[in-house]
């Protein structure tokens, strides 16, 4: 009888830790808002979902307020944004944008920075964060998978991919990239 009753005590508890285990784990997606972008604010929502639906450990959304990710226009000095985890400050270089580069994949490419990614730039169009070396016929505004995981993975862990009291890191020059010298 004792058996019995630890058996079936033993039973119940397995089934509430089953029942309780899954929703006590499962976090909600970091709410990022995105504010400004002056003359390319309209490539922000088509952004913003491209990161949402490639991310489910973020919720991004525009604002009209001050956002965790402030974007800004500038003319000359190259785009850039601060190496954050979901705030940060990005200045889009319409002297570049100009160059024939695509808005969206720009704008998407330097959020990416804002999320914690650095830069690749091995002229490969399927990597987001090659940025301008691959090319101004480059139009893919997508992170590779590697990339997407790679943004969900920090977020699910809570990784500041910035020193909470070190320097603000900046990926600067994306567009274009850098010429290397020859060897």
């Amino acid at each position: 009888m004792l058996r019995r009753v630890l058996g079936a005590a033993v039973g119940v508890a397995l089934a509430a830790l089953v029942v309780v285990a899954p929703s006590a784990s499962a976090a909600a997606p970091r709410a990022i808002t995105v504010s400004g972008g002056g003359e390319y604010a309209s490539y922000l929502p088509e952004a913003i979902q491209i990161w949402n639906s490639h991310v489910p450990n973020i919720r991004m959304s525009q604002t009209q307020g001050s956002g965790n990710i402030k974007i800004y226009v500038v003319s000359g000095g190259g785009s850039r944004a601060s190496i954050g985890h979901g705030s940060g400050v990005i200045y889009l270089d319409r002297n570049q944008i100009n160059q024939g580069y695509s808005p969206l994949r720009v704008v998407v490419h330097e959020m990416g920075h804002s999320l914690g990614l650095r830069d690749n730039y091995n002229g490969d169009c399927s990597i987001l964060m090659s940025g301008g070396s691959a090319g101004t016929a480059c139009r893919n505004p997508n992170p590779s998978a590697a990339e997407a995981n790679w943004v969900n993975q920090s977020f699910a862990r809570g990784f500041d991919a910035r020193a909470a009291d070190g320097p603000v890191e900046w990926a600067v020059d994306s567009w274009p990239a850098p010429v290397l010298a020859a060897a």
